[in-house]
């Protein structure tokens, strides 16, 4: 395969955090870096009255979230390729988010391809 897809559903979250646009955007690009990733660019937008969207683009994917901070609930995609561990940047966003509950989904992208073909 080329890269993981690991949707995560983090419910129950403190909704302060999950309208706190610098907050999320911190964390997004430190679980993206920890995770061996290359930072490219990121743009984070705070919605009126409340909730955040946000990606962070890496050279191996992307990381987004995108935030109901009435609903205490998040989104968040981290996809990865290139060896980089998206487990690790899912373990970061869970421990600083801390939900009282979450679930996550993880797909393979890009089977049965691998980065070893020839050009």
């Amino acid at each position: 395969m080329l890269g993981r897809h690991i949707i995560l559903e983090l419910h129950g979250v403190d909704r302060k955090l999950l309208d706190d646009e610098e907050f999320l955007e911190k964390l997004l690009i430190r679980a993206a870096r920890e995770a061996g990733g290359t930072v490219l660019a990121y743009h984070f937008h705070k919605f009126n009255p409340h909730g955040v969207t946000g990606i962070v683009a890496i050279a191996e994917s992307h990381l987004s979230v995108h935030t109901w901070p009435e609903f205490n609930y998040a989104a968040i995609d981290v996809f990865t390729c290139r060896g980089i561990d998206p487990y690790k940047a899912t373990e970061i966003i869970i421990e600083a988010l801390k939900p009282e509950k979450y679930f996550t989904i993880t797909l393979s992208r890009g089977e049965p391809y691998t980065e070893e073909r020839d050009a």
